[in-house]
């Protein structure tokens, strides 16, 4: 049972990011009347959601059971698309990304929660970072499929035709994850009955294992500092694409460059697992990150887009890495909630990142605001590399 749940998972993850619309959105935002100021600050109604709803809904999972949310923000993701179809202003947008933090919060922990703990059922948690690499890397096939499809149907249908289609794909993912199985496991609700204070528990408990695992927490950070401007470049590389002079037709060929290099990077974690430590394949990656930053910006053209496609490529083996090593030090009882702490955690972060992306980008240009991510990310790297020297000969 707990293994159909894999194959499920495989099934929901294609369909999920079989998304069209996403090679033209911010060209569809800025033909509806959306402005780069606009949207970053959609970005931060989008985190503030993020904020609100992360620790509840992580709880929640944890508590009442991971299938639940992620079936909730599967509708949630569903209804985005067919509402943004009649949006014309920057409220009905506004509504949109707030909609997509409590579906990403409602998913963000449950997700490999779900995951771990249907391989735990079976004892084939060593797996895990197989697993997640395979299924990141169908993420980015249909994101491909999506991207190589998108832009030929934006060209000659419109860019509506795109949502429709998300909007079809999102429900057949939700129909998907209706059918998956709830893994057994301990849970609080067993021990505490109905006492009314789950929640805080659950919470303390979290709390509680980071404050026990500093590697983790060392580990976790720097991944965040990277993630939220990655998080930038990937919401933006089409306008840095349109700045520099490509036509809307290379975009879905560039958007499909992007895809290869993150699959690349996904099933390149797992190898790459069993020859190094965690800590030196993240200080390699942060590294190789801070200096394509740079170059993007330095050198916008060939060599800059070279550069980016290198970041999603390092932003490919970071995701598998961290979430392993993650959930192998966390515990069932918790899972979802320590990982929705994660992302609450790093949805602050994006939010600082994004002030200064976006008060760079709308005074200067993009390749600007690219520069001050590079900016960034070097200091996370700076501060990671120090952190090497003594922390981890312990």
């Amino acid at each position: 049972m707990m293994v159909k749940n894999v194959k499920k998972l495989y099934l929901i993850i294609f369909f999920h990011n079989l998304i069209p619309a996403y090679v033209i959105e911010r060209l569809f935002w800025e033909q509806r009347g959306m402005t780069v100021l606009m949207v970053i600050l959609c970005e931060i109604i989008y985190a503030v959601s993020i904020v609100i709803f992360e620790i509840p809904t992580g709880v929640f999972a944890d508590r009442f059971g991971r299938k639940t949310l992620l079936v909730f923000g599967s509708v949630l993701s569903m209804f985005e698309f067919i509402i943004l179809l009649f949006a014309f202003n920057f409220w009905t947008f506004a509504l949109v990304v707030f909609l997509a933090g409590i579906s990403s919060a409602c998913t963000s922990g449950a997700w490999n929660a779900l995951l771990y703990d249907s391989l735990l059922t079976v004892k084939k948690q060593k797996s895990f970072e197989k697993i997640v690499s395979r299924m990141n890397s169908l993420d980015f096939i249909a994101s491909l499929l999506a991207a190589l499809s998108g832009s030929v149907m934006a060209k000659y249908l419109g860019f509506e035709f795109n949502y429709i289609v998300s909007a079809v794909s999102m429900f057949l993912a939700l129909m998907l994850t209706i059918q998956l199985e709830e893994p057994q496991r301990k849970s609080y609700q067993k021990k505490m009955g109905k006492n009314e204070g789950f929640f805080m528990v659950y919470v303390r408990k979290s709390i509680s294992f980071y404050k026990t695992n500093p590697k983790v927490v060392s580990i976790i950070t720097h991944a965040i500092g990277i993630a939220a401007c990655i998080t930038y470049l990937d919401e933006f590389w089409q306008l840095y694409l349109n700045e520099i002079g490509f036509s809307v037709l290379f975009f879905g060929l560039f958007s499909a460059c992007i895809s290869l290099a993150r699959i690349l990077g996904n099933l390149l974690a797992p190898y790459l697992l069993t020859y190094f430590k965690v800590q030196s394949i993240f200080l390699f990656i942060l590294g190789i990150t801070t200096v394509c930053f740079f170059m993007s910006a330095i050198y916008p053209g060939i060599i800059g887009l070279i550069s980016i496609i290198l970041i999603f490529f390092a932003s490919g083996v970071i995701d598998p890495v961290v979430n392993g090593y993650l959930h192998h030090h966390g515990n069932s009882e918790i899972r979802a909630t320590i990982e929705s702490i994660q992302s609450l955690i790093e949805s602050i972060v994006t939010f600082t990142v994004g002030i200064g992306f976006g008060m760079i980008s709308s005074s200067f240009s993009t390749v600007s605001g690219f520069m001050f991510l590079g900016a960034i990310s070097c200091l996370f790297f700076l501060y990671y590399l120090k952190s090497t020297q003594g922390f981890f000969k312990n």
